[in-house]
């Protein structure tokens, strides 16, 4: 009965009669487990038990949702809800990602369903659309905002001049941020959800493990000013993408072209690309959080598995999209073989020869410049920041073109790099 829960209760009671008529028989929520809260009189036909496993236990249960978050206890409840033969619905992105293949493997094993459409992006059906609605294609790349939080900071960083410090401590007397945001900021949020995007989109096991990472919290807002004078903006995305030596699944900070759609997802909003070789470029675009978008998509969940007890028949979709049997053995690839373009930011000395030295650098590296601002020194300094856009280059061609920068004796201070992609479908 926190917000997720106390959502989908609410979706439940107010849309009764759509949410009957949708599935074809009649949805109740009939026991609530919550340690801490209490039912109003106008829920007094629902029983309410402080031990939450007793929902897990209930013989009259036929499908548990699951809106605790977190691992423990929610992944023991889930086994347990799932071993007496109920269906299960969770919200819970961390629960699938870290331990997904496991839970799935046990919910075959009992015969049951357990679905997480409200793990990833809210209100936005984007599992349902890219495992059943797109199951004609073959994926060749997806990109994601998918972390509300990071949106908004980067949003308000870019429109009003400010620093990172200053918008996530208003994203917190908001209530967007956690008082530690560390899951939201850093990247791990994100990742949880990539996880689950990815191995749907490619057929592979949930491989958390596996995820390049980086946050926004080292962003400087002259660095969201150059990219939009270069005409990007930078967003906070979680990329996964087929090649022909593995799969690339990453989270960090991303120029995109402004053109794009998915430069024009401002806010606490979220939004999915998502390239099929048959489809071509597809945008889902929605609400991220909060109570009811997300109650929202646990009660399309609920709707499908009733549906399904209705016909006496299951859908017959694999929890992945694929059979586990048949799951591509693809390896994950490490961000340093990872191709990219890339944002670099070089603070030197306004000296004669300076850009020469480090075009040269680039060259023997095979990386090409594809714009480039040079401020001229402001009063009283005598350093210059150089900003680039390089050419498509591998990240371990990068790294060691930046080693070399670096330790050129008019560089002064260590590189700012982005990744920087396109998205061209």
């Amino acid at each position: 009965m926190g917000t997720v829960g106390a959502g989908t209760l609410q979706v439940i009671q107010d849309n009764q009669a759509e949410i009957d008529a949708r599935a074809r028989i009649n949805i109740r929520v009939t026991h609530v487990g919550a340690r801490n809260k209490e039912l109003d009189s106008s829920q007094a036909d629902i029983r309410l038990s402080k031990d939450i496993f007793e929902v897990a236990r209930d013989p009259d249960v036929d499908i548990l949702v699951e809106s605790i978050g977190g691992i423990e206890p929610a992944k023991s409840l889930v086994l347990e809800a799932m071993a007496s033969g109920k269906d299960v619905v969770t919200a819970n992105k961390a629960l699938i990602a870290l331990h997904g293949n496991e839970l799935f493997a046990a919910a075959e094993e009992s015969g049951v369903t357990l679905s997480f459409e409200a793990a990833v992006a809210g209100a936005i059906p984007v599992i349902r659309s890219l495992r059943d609605g797109l199951a004609a294609n073959r994926i060749n790349s997806l990109a994601g905002i998918i972390n509300g939080t990071g949106n908004f900071i980067l949003t308000e960083m870019r429109d009003h001049g400010r620093s990172f410090e200053a918008v996530l401590s208003e994203a917190q007397d908001l209530g967007y941020a956690e008082a530690d945001p560390t899951f939201d900021v850093e990247g791990i949020d994100a990742a949880h959800k990539l996880t689950i995007l990815a191995s749907i989109a490619f057929g592979i096991p949930l491989c958390f493990d596996e995820v390049y990472t980086e946050g926004i919290s080292k962003l400087e807002k002259m660095d969201v000013q150059f990219a939009e004078e270069l005409g990007y903006r930078i967003k906070h995305l979680g990329v996964a993408k087929a090649t022909e030596q593995g799969v690339e699944i990453r989270v960090h900070p991303t120029l995109i072209p402004e053109s794009m759609l998915l430069a024009e997802v401002d806010g606490v909003m979220n939004a999915v690309w998502i390239d099929g070789n048959a489809s071509g470029p597809t945008l889902f675009y929605g609400a991220g959080a909060g109570a009811l978008p997300t109650a929202s998509s646990v009660v399309a969940d609920i709707v499908d598995i009733a549906r399904n007890h209705h016909d006496e028949a299951g859908n017959g979709v694999p929890h992945l999209g694929v059979d586990s049997a048949k799951q591509k053995d693809i390896p994950v690839l490490p961000i340093s073989e990872c191709t990219t373009a890339f944002y670099m930011r070089i603070t030197a000395a306004d000296k004669p020869g300076v850009m020469l030295a480090i075009t040269q650098v680039l060259t023997d590296a095979g990386v090409s410049i594809d714009a480039i601002i040079q401020k001229e020194a402001e009063k009283k300094s005598s350093q210059v920041p150089i900003v680039l856009i390089t050419s498509e280059a591998k990240e371990s061609v990068l790294n060691h073109a930046l080693q070399q920068i670096e330790a050129l004796e008019d560089i002064v201070e260590p590189v700012v790099r982005i990744r920087a992609e396109s998205f061209e479908g």
